[in-house]
């Protein structure tokens, strides 16, 4: 069947012909390109100055720990206030930020407690830049288009995830103060962006700001079993499958091959999650969406596994991109779901207990990856996350019916 007249593609007219749209793309691109950079320049730049794999690992629980802290602040203020100066507030902080450490760098100052602080109130500003961006997407495009556009951002946000590190890489190459003076103007830059998107119609009927408001969102999640059990499925699978963390081990002990390895390991999830958002971004989830995601952790847990036993660096790769491209199926219905059963008036407020799952599932499953591996090595612990995986997926498609009776993305 051609694509002009297969019933599942989605038509693409309105979002390219949606300026709005394009302008939060373009944010949310250079923002991710600065944010990965900097962390690659980061990274290098702490292990220059300590030689210490703690001071490498402590990065990111400092990246964290705003997330952690913040989670239940950030919700109401993107409930209450216009999203675009939000953004644009976060975009210019980190434009700063990382401005001042260019300084340092290039006058001597920055050592590496400033560096720390530095990280810190990234942390802070991306811990209120991501749950309120992700809130301002559901009134830019329509409900009928939703998908195609968390699909279409999800494609480039994993484009810029595969050049930004290389583009930080790169640049440090050229001296540690290129990368970082690059990424302040890459934030400043998103910030203008953010800026250009229209004023959204204000919000009518605020309500008061009371404990109970401010823990709505926790509230608002745990009444709504589809929402809960999306979410939790997420935090436990990736926070017991993660393997993110154990890559350089597999590249030099298992696969006995050198750092270009490494790379390949490292861009090969993102490489297949770019290849299915760009699919997902053509063609509508019609049906047995709740079967669907939780097939997509079950293939993740099976692909973990996969890589986990390889000892072939094409296999490797290949498991990997299966992996990437499974999660992003996940993030997808996961994503549409949240936005499309939460009020806007909510919608802070849950996004920002989702960003504190994602960083909780990404952060926790590394040090718990780390954990297993020393107990039972790299391979006991890629396997022991698989099957860990498949057996959440079994327990959550038992535990919450509704999300697996769930037919279409607007549940």
């Amino acid at each position: 069947m051609s694509a002009d007249t297969n019933p599942l593609q989605v038509d693409t007219a309105l979002l390219r012909q949606n300026p709005a749209f394009r302008n939060f793309i373009a944010s949310r691109v250079l923002s991710s390109l600065a944010f990965n950079g900097t962390v690659v320049a980061i990274g290098w730049l702490v292990y220059d100055q300590t030689r210490s794999a703690i001071a490498l690992g402590l990065v990111g629980l400092v990246q964290f720990l705003p997330v952690l802290l913040l989670t239940f602040v950030v919700g109401p203020v993107a409930d209450r206030y216009d999203r675009r100066r939000i953004g644009l507030t976060c975009q210019v902080l980190e434009a700063i930020t990382v401005g001042v450490m260019a300084l340092g760098l290039w006058q001597g100052w920055l050592d590496t407690v400033g560096i720390f602080v530095g990280v810190a109130v990234l942390g802070c500003a991306i811990a209120f830049e991501r749950p309120t961006m992700s809130a301002l997407l559901p009134g830019i495009v329509p409900p009928s288009a939703l998908q195609h556009a968390i699909a279409t951002s999800t494609s480039f946000m994993q484009a810029a995830i595969i050049v930004g590190p290389a583009l930080g890489g790169l640049l440090y190459g050229l001296g540690p103060v290129v990368p970082f003076a690059v990424a302040a103007l890459l934030f400043a830059g998103a910030g203008t962006c953010v800026m250009l998107i229209p004023r959204p119609a204000a919000r009518t009927g605020r309500e008061p700001l009371t404990l109970q408001s401010v823990f709505a969102g926790v509230s608002f999640i745990r009444s709504r079993p589809i929402i809960l059990g999306t979410l939790s499925l997420d935090l436990f699978a990736v926070l017991l499958g993660s393997i993110t963390s154990l890559l350089p081990i597999f590249a030099r002990d298992i696969l006995m091959a050198g750092p270009w390895a490494l790379g390949f390991l490292r861009a090969a999830p993102a490489v297949g999650a770019l290849i299915m958002s760009i699919w997902l971004a053509r063609y509508r989830l019609e049906r047995n969406v709740g079967m669907t995601m939780l097939g997509a952790v079950a293939v993740f847990g099976v692909f973990t596994i996969v890589f986990a036993l390889s000892t072939n660096i094409v296999l490797s790769v290949a498991a990997l991109m299966v992996l990437g491209a499974a999660d992003t199926v996940s993030v997808v219905i996961r994503s549409s779901l949240v936005q499309l059963l939460t009020p806007d008036e909510m919608r802070g407020r849950v996004n920002a207990v989702n960003s504190l799952f994602i960083g909780a599932s990404n952060q926790l499953g590394d040090f718990e990856s780390g954990l297993m591996a020393a107990l039972l090595g790299p391979v006991g612990a890629g396997i022991v996350g698989g099957v860990g995986t498949l057996v959440i997926v079994g327990i959550w498609a038992w535990r919450f019916p509704a999300l697996r009776k769930v037919q279409t993305l607007s549940g």
